[in-house]
């Protein structure tokens, strides 16, 4: 019992000694310091992550803007389901109409002239189609939203900045005679 002791120490022992054991033609190296990697902030990278909305905002550290984004795209959807439908219902009901002989079927609207219908489905389909090419706009604004910002991510504005209005004496290019002005710099 007393060997198989004394062989597990030396097991673990000897290669931990080997280890620390010194090479003669080993090179000493310089001590090399761990320095973080600072990933650079990529505009491209936010444009296309925002292909997705908000994922271009999420990169930006910008996420409380996502929440705005869902909820105009809710409300432009409902708005495009909203137009969609009744434009359908009058268009159906026109359609029937036409190929009925006049036969009315929509309730509520049995009073209204086939020409009223008409005019009601061209309204609903205008306003369908203006909703979608907005709904259009909201997306391409997400993606310019990130964009820009994905530029402007590591612009820094401190307490540095300066601006100053001084006289001047300025030559003119015939360089007869200087004349006064003020100059102003940032």
């Amino acid at each position: 019992m007393r060997h198989a002791w004394l062989a597990i120490v030396l097991l673990f022992a000897v290669p931990a000694l080997r280890c620390t054991a010194q090479d003669p033609l080993a090179v000493e190296s310089p001590e090399v310091k761990m320095v973080p990697v600072h990933e650079e902030h990529s505009a491209t990278r936010a444009l296309l992550l925002s292909l997705i909305p908000g994922g271009g905002q999420v990169y930006n550290r910008q996420a409380w803007k996502i929440p705005v984004i869902y909820g105009v795209f809710a409300g432009m959807g409902y708005l495009v389901h909203y137009n969609y439908t009744r434009m359908d219902m009058f268009k159906t009901e026109y359609l029937h109409r036409v190929n009925n002989n006049g036969e009315r079927v929509l309730e509520g609207y049995q009073s209204y002239p086939d020409h009223s219908i008409y005019s009601l489905y061209n309204s609903y389909n205008r306003n369908f189609q203006l909703m979608v090419i907005i709904t259009v706009g909201v997306y391409a604004l997400n993606l310019v939203d990130a964009y820009v910002f994905g530029h402007l991510f590591d612009f820094q504005v401190n307490d540095d900045l300066t601006m100053s209005l001084a006289p001047s004496l300025q030559s003119l290019p015939s360089g007869l005679h200087p004349t006064v002005g003020l100059t102003f710099s940032f």
